[in-house]
């Protein structure tokens, strides 16, 4: 019997996880399949250049997946039953359900409007492809003068901001803040971000709470009144329900609540990788929705996977944070160097070196998909731990009030 390993998601965790576990295990004894409502690897870091009009390389996940002997099952998931083991997906052909062994869950996250009215109507969003497209075609349709505002002074928010004003010199564009602008930085990080918001022409709204979207404009909490006619949210994210819907332990996040080798503590066949995990890193403090944190995690994950169905040494690989890298437009930028648990020190690469290295980053990790053990020799091994009996019934169609 072949050892069911379905993996649920194909960013940059999910991705990297099936084709790492497909090098570490002989083909012969697992069957690997991995779900994802796309047919393409998504390279979400670069969200905020496809908005602005960057062209991006396709990358079909058949491609990336190919000669790995990992199936490819183009289907949006719409349920997890962790008790009966089984995934419930509709695809071209329906709905059928797919039973497995182990399940890694890598369904990632999605914007998160966190309740503000009018927001899910009238913003915009860039955590997705389909998101950053629609606004790639607002952006198209503004004339010289129009305001644009971004709300949220993250990571993501200031990408978006610096491109849309390096790209449209022409808009009024606006960073609509909840809190200091880049209050998490070094002296020389914020110093920079400030020296290039100046040179960009962009407006800073610091300690500037968005309580309300509306249609044209973002209303403040002290009541300020910001002139809208692209709003784009990116203030945070929020994982995919579904893990929440089922028996699994998760975190008032809705994450996966898991172990040193991402396995979910109260079913010890699912692990849970990238932005659904809720794991603990340096100091206890949970990690960051992040790439940073999801190719880690899917290592981690693969290869304790991989141990345990073969008797290999589990790893422990400590997950740890050294920089966080920011695109400030296409010609400058912001390494932070930080602490292991994700604190800024004085550290900082600025400008157009900051920018090449970002580039690099980004590079590297869609070339890390592709190439989930680095480039390094790998040898699959056979499965000492036989899989349990497989029920004939175990691709069976979903019951209709499944999908």
């Amino acid at each position: 019997m072949q050892h069911r390993i379905i993996v649920l998601g194909a960013g940059y965790a999910g991705a990297s996880a099936a084709g790492r576990l497909a090098r570490r295990l002989h083909r012969d004894d697992v069957s690997l399949t991995l779900v994802n409502a796309e047919p393409d690897f998504v390279e979400r870091v670069r969200n905020h250049e496809l908005a602005t009009g960057r062209e991006l390389p396709h990358r079909p996940l058949a491609d990336v997946l190919a000669g790995t002997g990992v199936e490819l099952k183009v289907a949006r998931v719409t349920a997890v039953d962790v008790d009966r083991k089984v995934v419930t997906v509709t695809g071209d052909s329906g709905a059928e359900e797919l039973a497995y062994d182990t399940l890694v869950y890598a369904l990632g996250s999605r914007w998160n409007d966190r309740g503000v009215p009018g927001a899910a109507e009238h913003a915009y969003e860039i955590a997705g492809r389909a998101g950053a497209l629609r606004v790639r075609d607002r952006l198209a349709g503004l004339t010289a003068g129009q305001p644009v505002v971004v709300v949220g002074g993250g990571l993501t928010g200031l990408e978006a901001v610096t491109e849309i004003a390096e790209s449209r010199p022409d808009l009024d564009v606006t960073l609509a803040a909840s809190d200091g602008l880049g209050d998490w930085l070094s002296p020389k990080g914020r110093g920079h971000l400030r020296a290039v918001f100046a040179r960009l022409g962009i407006t800073a709204r610091e300690n500037a709470k968005v309580t309300a979207v509306e249609d044209g404009r973002v209303v403040t909490a002290d009541g300020t009144v910001l002139p809208s006619a692209l709003t784009v949210w990116t203030a945070g994210f929020a994982v995919h329900p579904i893990a929440r819907a089922t028996t699994l332990e998760v975190g008032d996040t809705g994450q996966i609540v898991v172990d040193g080798t991402m396995r979910s503590v109260s079913h010890p066949d699912v692990y849970a990788i990238g932005d659904a995990a809720l794991v603990q890193g340096p100091g206890d403090k949970p990690l960051r929705m992040s790439c940073a944190t999801g190719t880690p995690t899917a290592w981690q994950a693969a290869d304790a996977i991989a141990a345990r169905l073969t008797g290999g040494k589990l790893p422990h690989v400590p997950l740890r944070y050294f920089n966080q890298c920011v695109s400030l437009g296409r010609k400058d930028g912001l390494i932070q160097y930080v602490t292991a648990d994700d604190r800024a020190v004085d550290a900082a690469l600025t400008g157009r070196f900051a920018a090449l290295y970002k580039e690099l980053i980004c590079k590297g990790a869609a070339w890390g998909v592709a190439h989930p053990t680095v480039g390094l020799p790998s040898r699959r091994r056979r499965i000492t731990h036989p899989a349990p009996a497989q029920p004939a019934t175990a691709t069976a169609p979903a019951p209709e009030t499944a999908a």
